[in-house]
C-alpha cells in the first residue's frame, strides 16, 4: 500500500510540474500599482493613528488599491501611487526604523505590489532610503516567515522519524514536495534542514538595494524584479539594455513584490552557487551563533560578476545604513520562538 501511495504521490509531483510548463503563470512588464489593506480600529477614516495592516495571506493580501477596513463599514478606496502619500502612511501608521532597530518594535504587516513610480525623485537621500528600507523589510520578514513555518515542520517530522514514529500519507507526500521544490535528494530531511532556512534581512536589504538601484532600475520599475534574477528560453522578461552580442538571458518579471523576494530566498536555498552560503549559515546555526547577513556576505562571490567587488558593496551598505540591527526584527503580532 505504501508503494502505491509513494508512486501515486510521485505521479502527482511530476504532473505539477508538467502543468507549469505547460501551461505556465502569465507575466507582464506592467508593473501593479503599490497597494495594501489597512483595518481600522473603532475611529473615524480621517483618524490614522488606528490603521493596522491585515495578518498575512500570501499574495491577498495585496489589492489594487489602500482599502481601510472595519467592522460593519464600507471599503474606502484610497489611490496610493506617490512616495509622498507612501510616506505620509507609513508615518500615520507610526512605521518608525529606529524603533525597530533599537527598540526591538514590531514592523507592521504593510505589503506593497510595486514601488512607486517616482521614488528616484525624492532628493533628500535618507528618506529616499529610509522609505525602500520601510517596503522592503515587510515583504523579507514576511517571506521568512512562511520558510519558518516550513522549518518548523521539518524539524518535527525529523523528530519523529528519530524516535522511530511512522509518518501519515499527508507528511511524506509533503516531504516529496518539499524535496522537489528546494532540489533536495528524497528521504535527506538532513540536507532539506539545512537549504529551508532564512535569509538575514540586513543581507537582503542590502543586495534588493544594490540590484534594483534603491528601488529605482528600470527591472524593478517595468517588471518588480528587485534582484535582478535572470530567465531564459521563452520564459518572458525584459531585456537588458547592455545585454552581450550572443546572451540570451533576460530578467525575470515577478507580479509583484512579495514573489521577487520569494524567488530570491529560494534562489540562495537552492542553486548550487550559494552552497557555501547554507554550509556557513548551517554552521552559525550548530554554534548557535545569531544569524549574521554580514558574516554571510563573503559567500555571494558568484552572485555578480564583479566577485569580491560586489560583496565588498554589500558590506558597505549594511555597515553605512546600519542594516544588522535589522536582523532581530519581526512582523507585528510573530510570537513564536525562533527556529534553530
Amino acid at each position: 500500500m505504501e508503494r502505491v501511495f509513494e508512486r501515486f504521490a510521485a505521479g502527482l509531483v511530476g504532473g505539477l510540474a508538467v502543468l507549469a510548463v505547460v501551461n505556465p503563470p502569465e507575466a507582464t512588464t506592467a508593473a501593479p500599482k503599490a497597494d495594501l489593506e489597512l483595518e481600522l480600529r473603532d475611529m473615524d477614516v480621517a483618524g490614522a493613528a488606528g490603521f493596522l495592516p491585515v495578518k498575512a495571506r500570501g499574495s491577498e493580501a495585496l489589492l489594487p488599491a489602500i482599502h481601510v477596513r472595519s467592522p460593519g463599514r464600507k471599503r474606502v478606496p484610497a489611490p496610493l501611487e506617490t512616495a509622498e502619500n507612501l510616506n505620509k502612511t507609513f508615518e500615520n501608521l507610526g512605521y518608525d526604523l529606529k524603533s525597530i532597530g533599537e527598540k526591538g518594535a514590531p514592523v507592521p504587516r504593510v505589503f506593497l505590489a510595486s514601488l512607486p513610480s517616482d521614488l528616484g525623485d525624492i532628493r533628500e537621500v535618507p528618506k529616499r532610503k529610509a522609505l525602500f528600507f520601510k517596503t522592503v523589510l515587510p515583504l523579507v520578514l514576511q517571506v521568512n516567515e512562511e520558510i519558518l513555518a516550513d522549518r518548523r515542520r521539518l524539524w518535527d517530522l525529523r523528530s519523529r522519524l528519530r524516535t522511530g514514529k511512522e509518518l501519515g500519507p499527508i507528511d511524506r507526500l509533503w516531504l516529496i514536495v518539499m524535496a522537489e521544490q528546494y532540489r533536495a535528494k528524497r528521504g535527506d530531511i538532513d540536507e532539506l534542514i539545512k537549504r529551508v532556512d532564512v535569509i538575514p534581512p540586513s543581507l537582503a536589504l542590502a543586495q534588493a538595494a544594490e540590484e534594483s538601484g534603491w528601488g529605482t532600475s528600470r527591472f524593478v520599475r517595468e517588471g518588480n524584479a528587485m534582484f535582478g534574477e535572470w530567465t531564459f528560453g521563452k520564459s518572458q522578461g525584459i531585456v537588458p539594455n547592455k545585454r552581450d552580442a550572443g546572451k540570451r538571458h533576460k530578467v525575470k518579471i515577478f507580479k509583484d513584490l512579495l514573489a521577487s523576494v520569494r524567488a530570491y530566498a529560494r534562489n540562495l536555498n537552492t542553486h548550487r552557487a550559494y552552497r557555501e552560503l547554507r554550509s556557513l549559515r548551517a554552521d552559525l546555526r550548530k554554534q548557535g551563533e545569531k544569524l549574521d547577513g554580514m558574516a554571510l556576505t563573503k559567500t555571494l562571490t558568484r552572485y555578480s560578476e564583479r566577485g569580491q567587488g560586489y560583496v565588498k558593496t554589500l558590506r558597505s551598505i549594511i555597515i553605512v545604513n546600519k542594516l544588522r540591527r535589522f536582523d532581530g526584527a519581526r512582523l507585528q503580532g510573530d510570537n513564536k520562538e525562533p527556529v534553530t
